[in-house]
């Protein structure tokens, strides 16, 4: 496979994200019109700690896999590397955005002790099934859909004015709109570098597609939660 049609990998990829702008811009946009803002605010929040929670776990897997796969299978060979090199650069994340809760005034344990909506699981626990009983790559998918949308400084603004909620509460999700650019262009450089065939391909979008729609699912299911402490609904 030469260069040209290894750049083609990525191309895929990104071509398959473009499919599903249009539903994930319209669940964030109703998101960010939902009163009480605040309260919505907090339950995104909480949402993201539930997908950054199980990022390591995931990633953990997949490498454990690969490493089971590596002597008959080249693509398995070449990703145990870069999840473990994506490892250390996800470390702690989830630890780090219920900080930023804590810091905004919410209980954690009321964080820790809610159950993720049927969405979430779907979102997550596909990959671990798609893991253990397929082919590890297809997690490579669901993390470029992850990375694919770093949110602006001046969205994050925005989204603190409207909530009125300290500017400590969005640390996390600053330094992911920091690191995402570079973390996409990782995953598109390990994509072009992978020998990957038609079925690989296909593996890839199907998992593309399936984190897309199970994303757009679990902003679309979140409602308000107020989890400040010293309050009792929520």
């Amino acid at each position: 496979m030469d260069m040209l049609e290894r750049q083609a990998n990525s191309d895929f990829v990104r071509g398959r994200i473009d499919l599903c702008l249009p539903a994930l811009q319209a669940a964030f946009s109703n998101l960010w019109r939902t009163e009480p803002q605040r309260e919505m605010t907090i339950a995104f929040l909480v949402l993201l700690h539930q997908i950054m929670r199980a990022s390591v776990p995931l990633m953990q897997r997949a490498a454990e896999r690969c490493d089971q796969l590596q002597a008959t299978d080249k693509p398995a060979a070449l990703l145990g590397g870069y999840y473990r090199q994506h490892i250390s650069e996800e470390l702690h994340h989830d630890t780090w955005a219920l900080e930023d809760l804590k810091a905004a005034g919410c209980d954690p344990e009321r964080i820790l002790s809610i159950t993720p909506s049927v969405e979430v699981a779907r979102l997550v626990g596909t990959q671990y099934y798609w893991v253990h009983h397929h082919h590890p790559l297809m997690l490579l998918g669901y993390i470029a859909v992850l990375e694919a949308f770093p949110p602006a400084d001046s969205k994050i603004d925005e989204i603190r004015d409207g909530s009125g909620l300290p500017d400590s509460t969005f640390r996390t999700l600053r330094i992911h709109g920091d690191l995402d650019p570079t973390h996409s262009a990782e995953i598109d450089q390990t994509f072009n570098t992978l020998p990957l065939d038609q079925k690989h391909l296909e593996m890839v979008g199907l998992s593309v597609l399936h984190s897309c729609d199970a994303l757009a699912a679990s902003v679309r299911a979140l409602r308000p939660l107020d989890l400040f402490s010293g309050s009792t609904s929520g």
